[in-house]
């Protein structure tokens, strides 16, 4: 089209009121505007108007004399272009983007919050309410609740499922978003929100925020917080977003600021009340405090009160009551040995702390929401052999003098005093390797000699359990420090230094990238080999960069190609790495910081998840862990936590399970299993967990975690807890593909033992078999728990006398599975290790395959 036929064709949209011979029709101007739509399309975001203006568009665009319309006026725009070549249109050809179309999961229409008769209406746009899922509507009205309560609470669902779209279609509710009844005026008096995150998801919320609805958004974060502070106070801000450190340093002058809302993302940032932090959120002048975060509880019970005592303050009560009627009888009833009227007290402390979360707080998991979206997820946990030469390093570094003053700090004292070792001469090392460097400006030791040892003798050993180059000196750091970690690396190698390659750093390309003194990296090659086989992708993740930059060497010398994304990856390019990685079939893996990933990524092309360190916090593999599972992922994900068989590796595994049993047990109501003596903060019950002695213990001639799990399975009735079975499925012996999804036998046997070393893979099993034993009772719980709640302390008796579980014929459902398990290896032809291994690298479709003519067979007359 000509430029001159372009002017004629908008000439009666002129501003000029048309005379009476002039004037177009309705349905001429309609036309004429889809006219020009047609030919220079336009992408539009969905409109945040009321239903009626969204209906009609569509009834437009679907009308027959519009279709019509649009053939005509292709078949002219064919003729002109064959008329006038010379005219280039690159700049408007260059957007092909389609015609309007929502998005929707749902109705056309708004969602109602207020109550019938109240005033103002206050409802969630249709446009938005269009896009979300059942689950996140339920989220908006959780939030409204509390909201026209003037109360606080916590969206605690899992990682994945949409806090933050909950968020803002419940802002856009409460500012009035999209509704024609409220005017600019009322809009303007409202208070501002506030939302803080951490730094890397601030322009995610920006971006969030203009896709969903319009808010006139401030980022109070950098260079210019002055003007954004000034235009605050002049009523031009509706949303500021603020991130951790900046309202941790700046935010007393945002104290004073009225808000209206204050949401804090990734909440459980506030789980210490000694935190500079927490104590610049408590000044925050709201009752409106809301959490999100998927991992409520990390580490300890307490954490809980902490959370809940800023969202909405007083609602558990006193820090002292809380610690003795929920905390204390909650950790001493899980105890393995702990007596009756301890577990029964622990069982009425957990209904009851449930029932007052409820009232603030909702929690959902993937399984009750997208569960039947999704493949489903196993989590196995791999436990390598360490190389010999590893081992002897180990060993090598428990016997230095560092750690042995540690060991022994409890024993008298050679000197004969009566004082004890850390009390009297062995409180400072001056002839260790690792004392002399930490106090080489204080040769008398510091206040917290010899404790200042434990950290970096922990490093060290979990350093060692990964690969031998992570405790050589690293380029990077100051000439003393690396001649420190040079002599350290000596006095560990002993005899053996020849053949890690000398005590400094190895610059060799195949020297790094060799997995013969690497436990975890020989499994790892195996596994790589066989899922690449099948066109599996992979996430790979490491808390350490510079494990990072083996496992690169590693994968450039096998020939895969991978991304890198850690912390030096700039915030500008993540994201096209992401995209990069989700849309092209030639990248096998993705190599990923846990410190840097484990948040805002979407890696849902991946269905392999390999996590090569564990860390002492669950949540940070299983936030690693959600970068693949999540919604969109079209595919069985299968996660293997690799962990040094027989080092303190084992430990931070079984503090793992520990603490997330106790989250289980506080936030939801489950049940668990009763594994560990220890009790976490309690120096009379440090078991098997706790203590610095269990910290260096020698564990490599055993199965540390092997033996826990398989002593529970020998005496797993003395606790009570017996998994419940429905009599309905008792005739019906068929195997789900969710029953086959297993793992690795375990490597009991000797006749399993020589292909398992093979696999270098001692011993292995699923998470899930070890943690959430038990159903979620938080919907069996009665709200007529009495306020006069007359439980004692565990350490008296109690008038609830515990209930001792029926005795039942029912078989237990893991001795269930077993027998259909093992019924299904025969049907195969097959052994039962050697079926585990083909499960191993089977895809959905052949095990989905297998169960098929399982279920044929046995139809079958004489089957």
């Amino acid at each position: 089209m000509s430029l001159e036929a372009l002017k004629e064709t908008l000439r009666p949209c002129s501003t000029q009121e048309p005379s009476s011979s002039s004037a177009i029709t309705q349905t001429q101007r309609n036309s004429i505007l889809s006219h020009y739509d047609s030919l220079f399309p336009i992408h539009r975001k969905p409109p945040k108007s009321s239903l009626s203006d969204q209906l009609r568009r569509l009834n437009d665009s679907l009308s027959p004399s519009h279709s019509k319309t649009l053939q005509q006026e292709k078949e002219k725009e064919e003729l002109l272009q064959e008329e006038e070549p010379e005219i280039e249109r690159a700049k408007f050809a260059s957007v092909k983007l389609p015609q309007f179309q929502f998005d929707h999961t749902g109705p056309f229409e708004p969602l109602l919050l207020s109550s019938h008769g109240e005033f103002p209406v206050v409802q969630v746009p249709a446009s938005i309410n269009c896009r979300l899922l059942e689950h996140q509507r339920e989220g908006v009205r959780f939030l409204y609740g509390l909201y026209k309560n003037h109360h606080g609470g916590m969206l605690g669902d899992d990682m994945g499922l949409g806090k933050t779209i909950q968020a803002i279609a419940f802002l856009a509710a409460v500012f009035g978003k999209g509704q024609s009844t409220l005017n600019e005026n009322q809009i303007q008096k409202r208070d501002p929100a506030l939302i803080i995150c951490p730094t890397s998801v601030i322009h995610n919320w920006d971006s969030e925020f203009s896709k969903w609805s319009n808010f006139n958004i401030s980022i109070y974060h950098g260079a210019n917080r002055d003007l954004i502070f000034d235009k605050l106070e002049a009523n031009g801000v509706e949303i500021l977003i603020t991130s951790f450190d900046t309202y941790r340093i700046h935010g007393s002058s945002l104290s004073d600021v009225k808000w209206n809302v204050v949401i804090i993302d990734e909440a459980h940032r506030l789980k210490n009340e000694k935190s500079k932090l927490y104590k610049a959120c408590l000044e925050i002048k709201t009752l409106r405090r809301y959490g999100l975060t998927g991992t409520v509880m990390q580490n300890k019970i307490m954490e809980l009160f902490n959370l809940f005592d800023w969202v909405s303050p007083g609602s558990l009560g006193t820090r002292e009551h809380f610690r003795d009627f929920y905390d204390e009888p909650l950790k001493h009833g899980q105890r393995s040995t702990a007596p009756d009227r301890f577990v029964q007290i622990a069982n009425k402390r957990k209904q009851h702390l449930v029932e007052v979360l409820r009232k603030y707080m909702l929690r959902r998991t993937k399984e009750e929401t997208i569960g039947h979206l999704m493949m489903g997820k196993e989590d196995n946990i791999v436990f390598c052999a360490m190389s010999d030469l590893q081992k002897r390093i180990y060993k090598r570094m428990l016997q230095l003098p560092d750690i042995q003053c540690l060991i022994n700090k409890n024993l008298p004292c050679s000197c004969g005093s009566p004082l004890t070792q850390v009390e009297c001469c062995k409180r400072i090392v001056p002839d260790g390797v690792i004392w002399p460097y930490l106090h080489r400006d204080n040769p008398d030791g510091c206040d917290s000699c010899p404790f200042c040892l434990v950290l970096p003798c922990l490093v060290k050993l979990q350093q060692i359990s990964n690969h031998l180059e992570l405790i050589k000196p690293n380029p990077k750091d100051d000439p003393d420090k690396q001649s420190k970690d040079a002599e350290f690396a000596a006095a560990v190698f002993g005899t053996d230094i020849d053949l890690v390659g000398g005590k400094t750093q190895n610059e060799s390309f195949m020297g790094l990238s060799d997995v013969k003194h690497c436990g975890k990296m020989r499994a790892l090659e195996k596994l790589l080999f066989s899922w690449n086989s099948q066109g599996d992708k992979v996430l790979l993740f490491s808390y350490s960069v510079r494990m990072l930059d083996i496992l690169e060497k590693f994968l450039i010398r096998k020939g895969y190609s991978f991304s890198r994304l850690d912390g030096s990856t700039p915030t500008n390019l993540r994201q096209s790495l992401v995209d990069d990685f989700n849309s092209s079939p030639s990248k096998q893996v993705f190599l990923i910081s846990t410190r840097a990933g484990g948040l805002g990524l979407n890696l849902v092309s991946a269905n392999r998840v390999v996590i090569f360190d564990p860390n002492w916090n669950p949540a940070q593999d299983l936030q690693a862990q959600d970068r693949s599972f999540r919604f969109g992922q079209k595919r069985h994900v299968v996660v293997f936590r690799l962990l040094a068989a027989g080092s303190l590796e084992e430990l931070v595994y079984s503090r793992q399970v520990y603490k997330q049993q106790l989250s289980n047990i506080a936030v939801s109501g489950k049940m668990e299993k009763r594994y560990f003596e220890g009790v976490q903060d309690c120096k009379e019950f440090q078991g098997e967990l706790f203590g610095i002695s269990n910290l260096f213990r020698d564990l490599s001639d055993k199965l540390f975690t092997s033996e826990i799990v398989e002593l529970h399975k020998e005496h797993g009735h003395e606790t009570g807890q017996l998994e419940k079975v429905n009599l309905s499925e008792q005739t019906d012996s068929s195997v789900s593909e969710s029953e086959t999804r297993s793992s690795y036998k375990s490597a009991g046997t000797a006749t399993s033992k020589p292909d398992l070393e093979d696999l270098g893979i001692v011993y292995t099993h699923r998470n899930e078999d070890i943690v959430n034993f038990g159903a979620v009772i938080q919907g069996k719980i009665n709200a007529n728990i009495p306020s006069n709640d007359s439980l004692v302390k565990p350490g008296i008796s109690s008038d609830h006398q515990r209930k001792k579980p029926e005795k039942s014929k029912v078989p237990l459902i893991d001795d269930r599975k077993r027998t259909q398990y093992k019924l299904l290896a025969q049907s195969m032809g097959m052994e039962e290790f050697a079926f585990s291994k083909w499960l191993l690298s089977a895809t959905p479709l052949e095990r989905e395959k297998v169960l098929l003519d399982y279920k044929k067979k046995k139809k079958m007359p004489n089957g």
